[in-house]
Protein backbone atom coordinates (compact mmCIF):
# COMPACT_ATOMS: atom_id res chain seq x y z
CA UNK A 1 0.00 0.00 0.00
CA UNK A 2 1.28 3.22 -0.80
CA UNK A 3 1.96 6.21 1.48
CA UNK A 4 -0.71 8.44 -0.14
CA UNK A 5 -3.04 5.13 0.30
CA UNK A 6 -2.21 4.67 3.46
CA UNK A 7 -3.00 8.18 4.22
CA UNK A 8 -6.50 8.03 2.47
CA UNK A 9 -7.25 5.10 4.45
CA UNK A 10 -6.08 6.92 7.45
CA UNK A 11 -8.20 10.06 6.86
CA UNK A 12 -11.46 7.75 5.97
CA UNK A 13 -11.46 5.71 8.81
CA UNK A 14 -11.24 9.16 10.74
CA UNK A 15 -14.30 10.69 8.75
CA UNK A 16 -16.20 7.59 9.46
CA UNK A 17 -15.79 7.61 13.22
CA UNK A 18 -16.84 11.26 12.98
CA UNK A 19 -19.83 10.56 10.87
CA UNK A 20 -20.46 7.24 13.04
CA UNK A 21 -20.25 9.67 16.38
CA UNK A 22 -22.48 11.94 14.59
CA UNK A 23 -25.28 9.91 13.64
CA UNK A 24 -25.31 8.34 16.99
CA UNK A 25 -25.69 11.84 18.50
CA UNK A 26 -28.39 12.57 16.30
CA UNK A 27 -30.23 9.11 17.13
CA UNK A 28 -29.85 10.08 20.79
CA UNK A 29 -31.61 13.37 20.60
CA UNK A 30 -34.02 12.06 18.09
CA UNK A 31 -35.32 9.40 20.58
CA UNK A 32 -34.67 11.23 24.01
CA UNK A 33 -37.10 14.66 22.07
CA UNK A 34 -39.54 12.28 20.33
CA UNK A 35 -42.87 13.34 21.21
CA UNK A 36 -41.51 16.74 22.63
CA UNK A 37 -39.89 18.17 19.35
CA UNK A 38 -41.95 20.95 17.34
CA UNK A 39 -41.34 20.87 13.45
CA UNK A 40 -38.45 23.44 13.44
CA UNK A 41 -36.77 20.79 15.80
CA UNK A 42 -37.44 17.84 13.69
CA UNK A 43 -35.98 19.59 10.67
CA UNK A 44 -32.97 20.36 11.82
CA UNK A 45 -32.74 16.67 12.87
CA UNK A 46 -33.47 15.64 9.41
CA UNK A 47 -30.71 18.86 8.07
CA UNK A 48 -28.21 17.13 9.89
CA UNK A 49 -28.97 13.47 8.92
CA UNK A 50 -28.81 15.05 5.27
CA UNK A 51 -25.70 16.87 5.72
CA UNK A 52 -24.44 13.36 7.48
CA UNK A 53 -24.94 12.09 4.34
CA UNK A 54 -23.87 14.16 2.24
CA UNK A 55 -20.02 14.28 4.12
CA UNK A 56 -20.63 10.38 3.64
CA UNK A 57 -20.98 10.77 -0.37
CA UNK A 58 -17.74 12.96 -0.54
CA UNK A 59 -16.04 10.59 1.58
CA UNK A 60 -16.60 8.33 -0.98
CA UNK A 61 -15.92 10.53 -3.62
CA UNK A 62 -11.93 10.69 -2.08
CA UNK A 63 -11.85 7.13 -2.58
CA UNK A 64 -12.03 7.93 -6.67
CA UNK A 65 -10.03 11.51 -7.13
CA UNK A 66 -6.41 12.24 -6.48
CA UNK A 67 -4.52 14.61 -6.65
CA UNK A 68 -5.26 18.39 -6.27
CA UNK A 69 -9.00 17.00 -6.12
CA UNK A 70 -8.60 14.53 -3.49
CA UNK A 71 -7.11 17.82 -1.14
CA UNK A 72 -9.63 20.01 -2.01
CA UNK A 73 -12.74 16.85 -0.99
CA UNK A 74 -10.71 16.11 2.05
CA UNK A 75 -10.76 19.54 3.40
CA UNK A 76 -14.57 19.87 2.20
CA UNK A 77 -14.90 17.09 4.23
CA UNK A 78 -13.11 17.96 7.73
CA UNK A 79 -15.01 21.33 7.49
CA UNK A 80 -18.45 19.23 7.20
CA UNK A 81 -17.91 16.92 10.00
CA UNK A 82 -16.44 19.48 12.43
CA UNK A 83 -19.47 21.96 11.37
CA UNK A 84 -22.03 19.06 11.66
CA UNK A 85 -20.43 17.66 15.02
CA UNK A 86 -20.54 21.32 16.79
CA UNK A 87 -23.83 22.05 15.31
CA UNK A 88 -25.47 18.56 16.71
CA UNK A 89 -23.61 19.02 20.19
CA UNK A 90 -25.13 22.37 20.56
CA UNK A 91 -28.39 21.53 19.61
CA UNK A 92 -28.55 18.55 22.18
CA UNK A 93 -27.48 21.19 24.79
CA UNK A 94 -30.14 23.31 24.09
CA UNK A 95 -32.86 20.32 23.77
CA UNK A 96 -31.29 18.95 27.36
CA UNK A 97 -31.81 22.52 28.98
CA UNK A 98 -35.23 23.24 27.57
CA UNK A 99 -36.25 19.73 29.05
CA UNK A 100 -34.42 20.94 32.19
CA UNK A 101 -35.99 23.90 32.37
CA UNK A 102 -39.58 22.54 31.51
Amino acid sequence: MSEQSAGVKAFEDKVSAQLHEAKSQIAEIEARAKGQMAQAETDTINGFKAKSQEIDKKRQDLKASSGEKAAQIKAEIEAGAAKLKASVEQFGAKLKSHAVAK
